[in-house]
């Protein structure tokens, strides 16, 4: 059964120590809507399942990327969707969100995940690759 949505924002708002549940809501949507435009197929489909509803319509539902983004530029999309973000605040956001959604999941899919984006993801779940 995925995780409830209060369950997932209260998880991301400790992991990035925000003020309130709006900035956590603002983080995990722009990262979940970012994600799902560079997964495809039954990855992103089976994470979308093991995510809440909410999470799972934001992932599903993404403009589709023009093409893949390094974890680098991931980070700066991020900021540029955000409000007063900076790339350090940006990469906190990222990490926070991903970090639950790694979280969320077993290693399994995390690996399928991992190897649909470009190197450098890994770290930006918080599941480094040895």
């Amino acid at each position: 059964m995925p995780m409830r949505w209060e369950s997932f924002l209260a998880a991301v708002r400790e992991r990035g120590e925000y003020g309130s549940p709006e900035e956590a809501e603002r983080a995990t949507r722009v990262v979940l809507a970012l994600l799902g435009a560079h997964l495809v197929g039954g990855e992103r489909a089976e994470l979308a399942a093991r995510l809440p509803e909410t999470c799972a319509l934001v992932l599903l539902n993404p403009l589709p990327a023009h093409e893949p983004l390094s974890a680098d530029r991931f980070v700066r999309a991020t900021g540029a969707w955000i409000e007063g973000a900076t790339d350090e605040t940006a990469k906190w956001d990222v990490g926070a969100v991903l970090s639950v959604v790694a979280d969320a999941i077993d290693e399994d899919l995390m690996n399928r995940v991992l190897l649909q984006l470009p190197p450098g993801y890994d770290l930006l779940f918080g599941h480094p690759r040895r």
